[in-house]
């Protein structure tokens, strides 16, 4: 068991792509029918919501740079996402995304801090050291360091050279770790 001494002060940042769907390696989900929830997600955000007093989407969406898919398609497969996850009690208080290409200078991009920085001004409740990022990636884990928060790592394909606090094997697992 973990024991974070986590209470109803603290906030839950996720990343979205390979932490709550299938992520398509080399590739963007475009579309909502290309987003599918990876086992237990739903269930684990619905315990999550119970536990947490915000639970933030931080997610890097470069096929919007790219001109892969549009901001309206990214829009479609959040609230389609969102509308799922109501449906089975989790609760996601915003999505925050970062369109640009790796490349441009001044990016919203993980593992920057603007995305967090945005949430905390707009939830000026957020307090970073009693926050957690969970993310597959080394900047998803760079994000949350920045930050001072407490950084989960869900195993991927994705290469480690950052270590996070704890590593898991989906967000189930982190769910069924965490201690009250």
């Amino acid at each position: 068991m973990l024991n974070w001494n986590i209470d109803a002060s603290w906030t839950l940042f996720l990343d979205r792509d390979g932490v709550i769907n299938q992520r398509i390696m080399g590739g963007y989900v475009q579309s909502v029918d290309q987003f599918n929830f990876i086992e237990g997600v739903p269930e684990s955000i619905a315990k999550f919501s119970s536990m947490f007093s915000s639970i933030f989407v931080i997610t890097n969406q470069q096929g919007i740079g790219k001109g892969i898919m549009t901001e309206r398609n990214l829009l479609d497969i959040h609230s389609y996402m969102l509308v799922e996850l109501k449906k089975r009690k989790g609760l996601i208080t915003k999505c925050y995304y970062a369109p640009e290409l790796k490349s441009d200078q001044n990016s919203t991009r993980k593992p920057g801090t603007k995305m967090g920085l945005q949430a905390q001004k707009e939830h000026p409740e957020i307090n970073f050291s009693k926050s957690i990022m969970v993310g597959d990636t080394d900047s998803d884990i760079l994000f949350g360091k920045n930050l001072g928060m407490k950084t989960v790592r869900i195993k991927t394909e994705e290469p480690i050279n950052i270590e996070a606090d704890i590593t898991c094997l989906s967000l189930l697992e982190f769910s069924e770790k965490i201690n009250l």
